[in-house]
């Protein structure tokens, strides 16, 4: 699925990984409709790449089916999704005050797993009702960002680990099923990159972590989890599976 003259939708477009990934596939000669909670950050991302701005929670289920029923009568149905969109809450299981609040891990899991299932099911239906392009027939091509930590999750993670386990089960039963109409979908597990959580911790903590990567021994950069998107879209034969992008990070307990 080469981008040029494609709609490409990026969730979590406003900032970091999502921020990244906007610019590049604009690069590449996409349309790209940046998504993202925070509107303001959602215009500036778009204004920049020539896009266009949506501010949307992504796990709303009425909202996002609005947001393709008019992209779709606009005739800019994507045919590239990235789901960037995500939050990353720790809290122990059994803190201090008791157990974790239901509500903490239920948020946690709607914005990360159910948000990028909601997206998914939506642009996968709108990509199904388009025409193929090239010899492999092709309609579309869904990217969805796990973790690391969906594989080593650390204390205080088990939500976070929990969302992003979800979203690598996923990807395996999504891509046979939606094989039929000529759609791909890959995940992403990125480890520690130079996103604004990370790098608003103080600097030691930022240091002790950086050194925690075998090789390259620093925080990934956002444009290098974009460069992998970019392959992916454009690498018919990446399907049905999950990418680790970590440096050969394997997480420690804590």
């Amino acid at each position: 699925m080469e981008p040029a003259n494609t709609v490409a939708l990026v969730t979590g477009g406003g900032s970091g990984l999502g921020a990244a990934t906007a610019r590049r596939l604009a690069k590449a000669g996409a349309f790209v409709v940046v998504v993202d909670l925070d509107g303001e950050r959602a215009a500036a991302v778009a204004r920049e790449v020539g896009g266009e701005a949506v501010a949307l929670d992504v796990a709303d289920e009425e909202a996002a089916a609005q947001l393709f029923t008019r992209l779709g009568d606009h005739g800019r149905t994507p045919r590239i999704l990235v789901n960037c969109a995500g939050i990353a809450d720790a809290a122990r299981i059994v803190g201090r005050e008791g157990p974790m609040p239901l509500a903490a891990f239920s948020r946690v899991v709607r914005v990360n797993l159910i948000g990028t299932f909601n997206m998914l099911r939506l642009a996968a239906a709108g990509m199904a009702g388009l025409p193929p392009l090239g010899e492999d027939g092709e309609r579309g091509v869904i990217v969805n960002v796990a973790s690391v930590a969906a594989f080593e999750g650390q204390i205080g993670q088990a939500a976070y680990a929990a969302s992003k386990g979800g979203i690598a089960s996923l990807t395996l039963p999504a891509a046979r099923e939606l094989a039929a109409h000529g759609i791909r979908v890959v995940a992403i597990a990125p480890g520690l990159f130079a996103t604004p959580m990370l790098l608003g911790m103080p600097a030691k903590v930022q240091e002790a972590l950086a050194g925690q990567v075998p090789f390259p021994q620093r925080f990934g950069r956002p444009e290098e989890f974009a460069e992998l998107v970019l392959h992916i879209c454009t690498n018919p034969m990446l399907n049905g599976t999950v990418v680790r992008l970590d440096g050969a990070l394997r997480m420690a307990p804590r």
